[in-house]
């Protein structure tokens, strides 16, 4: 592979390697590691608790010997349906001690929707909340037969002691009824730490075991499990320390990314091996308490989705805090406007905010933006250490398109999953073979620059096709944020019934609420006007909706699928 394949290489930071070699080791010994050299060094802070380095091994080796104890084994499946807390990463950890794969169940989810991912992935164990026990849990415990234990925990259980009472007693957090269940163990968390030693299995681990089965969003139907290793996770975490030049022990992270994704997920992973501190943030929606947070304990990185951020920039609060100590202000999972980048920016201090991509699938990160070097508005980054982009031809899908061309995006590098579980039709379809070599085929529609800089048109299924035209969703939107009135939108193709194959452009539109009491018609027809002043005519939407708020999925992104 030229330096010409990997044009971008030329705009790395100077400090990052391009051919980064990663260790061969498991997770577990990266927390290993990490115990061994900052054992009282705080890992947690929740609600007004915190827990050290040295407390997370002595939990996450008890949760192991449970695991064991229940008969699970290397190789079995746990699930863990939890929002943000100690108890999801202490579980986390423990499986993976236990040579077990742990599976994030949405707690979002229905209770036909948690059955369903605990059946495809062959879960054995269930870790969940005492509320989602009782109202969903317990509507489909027949319909899970492989699942024989169920571990209960509430939210507040690592809440300190009196915020813990009265939180119950003033019903300030959710709370369900825990009752036997015929045929399966049901057992509370705290029972399972003070019952069992911290003495973790001899379990024998590699590099190349799979440590997740993480599920995608399903846009296209159900949900399908991402089998990721150890390799592929440990690899993903060197790739960005490497990129952000980070030292172990010296930083903090504040997400609100949830751990049941697997960006949230990377970053707890990353705070524990890497030794930080991570502040957990169990409702994202509560930009009042994340402030709180932020100045309480002042952390050096935030990790968040874009309308996390959008949130945080509507709270005044946000805006009055210091933000000296924070030198990276990530956003992912959903392109950030460019309104709301200038925006956060103007907050948080030039040059901290940076975009990156990545999937389910490739652990999660593909490309980044520069730490140091120049930030391309509207891009997501260069191509992480070590991996290999390319944009392959929407038409042939066999040939590779020039500088500024739109292709889809495929990559290669050692975070690339294994495939996906029990699916091989769809492993084959997503991992094949160009130009001689397997690629992952991402759905992404993408154009590159001279400088490797790369830039998100569309995904290939929101793509609109109007009178043969192609019309990047993405692109239009961006066109749309800048007229005064918007302050989310979303573009959707839907069938046109005079010209079968053709579609009709629609946008939905959340109004910012100085808008919100205007005439529809009227706003409606500003809008078209903007539009045909500002955009090619096909491109110009011929469906206009206002809604009072936008849908989005559990990550933060606009739901595509149900505005369809």
């Amino acid at each position: 592979m030229t330096n010409q394949d990997r044009r971008w290489i030329k705009s790395y930071d100077e400090w990052v390697d391009p051919d980064l070699k990663v260790p061969d080791v498991s997770y577990v010994e990266l927390v290993a590691d990490c115990v061994r050299q900052f054992p009282d060094q705080a890992a947690f802070h929740f609600m007004g608790t915190t827990l050290t380095f040295r407390e997370v091994d002595d939990y996450s080796r008890r949760f192991a010997h449970f695991l064991a104890e229940a008969g699970c084994r290397p190789g079995d499946v746990v699930g863990v349906n939890l929002p943000n807390s100690p108890q999801y990463l202490l579980a986390h950890i423990g499986i993976l001690r236990a040579g077990c794969i742990t599976t994030g169940v949405s707690p979002l989810l229905s209770a036909k929707e948690i059955a369903h991912q605990l059946r495809d992935s062959g879960a054995r164990v269930l870790v969940t909340l005492d509320a989602i026990f009782e109202h969903r849990f317990l509507k489909v415990k027949d319909q899970v037969p492989e699942l024989s234990h169920v571990v209960v925990t509430s939210v507040a259980d690592f809440f300190p002691g009196l915020k813990r009472v009265l939180g119950k007693a003033l019903k300030k957090v959710p709370t369900g009824k825990v009752v036997p269940v015929s045929g399966k163990t049901v057992v509370r968390f705290m029972d399972v730490l003070r019952a069992h030693p911290p003495e973790a299995p001899e379990a024998s681990i590699s590099a190349d075991d799979v440590c997740l089965i993480q599920y995608t969003g399903g846009t296209t139907g159900l949900p399908k499990g991402a089998e990721l290793t150890h390799r592929n996770m440990v690899s993903n975490m060197h790739q960005l320390m490497n990129w952000v030049n980070a030292q172990p022990g010296s930083g903090m992270f504040c997400s609100g990314a949830p751990l049941f994704h697997v960006a949230g997920l990377m970053v707890g992973m990353l705070s524990v091996a890497m030794g930080w501190g991570q502040i957990l943030i169990p409702d994202p929606r509560n930009t009042r308490h994340i402030c709180k947070e932020i100045a309480r304990y002042r952390p050096t990185h935030l990790f968040n989705v874009p309308s996390l951020y959008q949130l945080l920039l509507a709270n005044p609060k946000f805006k009055t805090l210091d933000f000296s100590r924070v030198k990276m202000c990530c956003s992912g999972a959903a392109p950030l406007s460019a309104e709301s980048f200038r925006g956060l920016e103007g907050v948080v201090g030039e040059g901290k905010v940076i975009e990156i991509y990545g999937l389910t699938e490739t652990s999660p990160i593909l490309t980044i933006n520069p730490l140091a070097g120049p930030k391309k508005l509207g891009s997501i980054g260069l191509p992480m250490p070590a991996t290999r982009i390319k944009l392959a031809d929407l038409e042939t899908g066999t040939t590779e398109v020039g500088v500024g061309e739109e292709g889809e995006i495929i990559a290669q590098g050692p975070q690339v999953m294994r495939g996906y579980h029990n699916k091989p039709e769809e492993t084959a379809h997503a991992l094949r073979e160009f130009q001689g070599q397997r690629w992952f085929f991402t759905g992404d529609v993408a154009k590159m620059d001279e400088d490797g800089y790369v830039f998100i048109v569309d995904r290939a299924k929101d793509m609109i096709i109007v009178g043969g035209f192609k019309v990047f969703s993405k692109e239009a939107e961006e066109t749309l944020y800048d007229h005064p009135c918007v302050e989310y939108c979303a573009l959707v193709g839907v069938p046109n019934p005079d010209r079968p194959g053709s579609e009709l452009v629609k946008v939905v539109i959340q109004a910012k609420p100085e808008y919100q009491e205007r005439d529809p018609k009227e706003l409606e027809q500003e809008i078209i006007a903007y539009c045909k002043e500002n955009m090619a005519p096909y491109k110009v939407p011929k469906i206009i909706r206002f809604v009072d708020e936008m849908p989005l999925t559990a990550v933060g992104k606009v739901d595509k699928k149900a505005l369809r």
